[in-house]
């Protein structure tokens, strides 16, 4: 859904630089600017992640494309990135936004939690399903993702309605196809969550259902769309170098069980009780 940026909140940490900024429906959102120091290419990537992750149903953010004009930033010259000794604003135009999941103000969101608030997830199981997503796409950066309370029925279904828990949602993914460079090398290491903890319910490759499944009958439908929904200025010049990404990206299907077991098999293997 397309928005305007209507008020700064604060500067995010990470080399993307993005900027926290409530936008034209009242929500807040972390937006990665076009002409951001890591390539116009991740904004791409985040987009396509989003329609990707929406149909896998991987607890993800909320997306949308944040339109920045000349009045917003005339009215927050401190929105900008610093590269060298120079403050660079946003370019005009649009930019990618996920939103950020409550108020800012009364909403208190986590980058770590202790182990033993991991294991009373609403969705442990997702950094399973996060997993496929993650070799299946290349994804050169570890995972990474954010945890807030909130009411568990809105997210297993089953809770009593008022009782409250911690949930996580899967974020940052602009290195899916290795980053700016939207190729696929492949490392038994990539994509996986740095708390060991969160694999330990692993028997076999059964565990990663039913997202193998989802990504091995992914509908192409979803691919188009996807495609349709970047702005053209995102990949000026460069759609045939994206529709070549996307076609290596729908032929890898077939190997993504292959893929989560090499992870297995690997130096280092996250799973304690996955018989070897």
């Amino acid at each position: 859904m397309p928005l305007d940026a209507r008020r700064y909140l604060r500067k995010m940490r990470g080399g993307a630089q993005a900027h926290l900024i409530e936008c034209s429906d009242g929500n807040a959102y972390v937006v990665k600017f076009l002409n951001n120091p890591q390539h116009r290419r991740i904004l791409v990537n985040e987009l396509i992640a989003s329609a990707l992750l929406q149909h896998l149903q991987i607890a993800a953010p909320e997306t949308a494309l944040i339109r920045i004009g000349p009045d917003f930033l005339s009215a927050h010259p401190e929105v900008g990135m610093d590269l060298g000794a120079q403050r660079v604003p946003p370019l005009h135009g649009w930019h990618f936004g996920s939103r950020y999941p409550g108020d800012p103000a009364t909403t208190a969101v986590y980058d770590f939690v202790p182990d033993a608030m991991l294991e009373q997830l609403a969705n442990p199981r997702d950094f399973l399903g996060i997993l496929v997503f993650d070799k299946w796409t290349a994804n050169s950066d570890g995972r990474q993702a954010i945890f807030f309370r909130a009411r568990l029925r809105d997210w297993d279904g089953q809770a009593h309605p008022q009782r409250m828990g911690f949930v996580a949602l899967m974020m940052d993914h602009g290195f899916i196809f290795n980053g700016p460079h939207w190729d696929f090398p492949e490392s038994a290491a990539q994509g996986l969550y740095p708390r060991r903890s969160v694999y330990q319910a692993v028997r076999s490759l059964l565990d990663f259902e039913p997202w193998l499944e989802r990504v091995l009958h992914f509908p192409e439908q979803v691919f188009d769309s996807a495609w349709k929904a970047v702005p053209p200025e995102w990949i000026e010049h460069e759609e045939a170098q994206l529709e070549a990404t996307l076609e290596k990206l729908w032929k890898r299907r077939a190997r993504v069980d292959q893929l989560v077991d090499e992870v297995r098999r690997g130096r280092m293997s996250p799973f304690p009780n996955w018989p070897a």
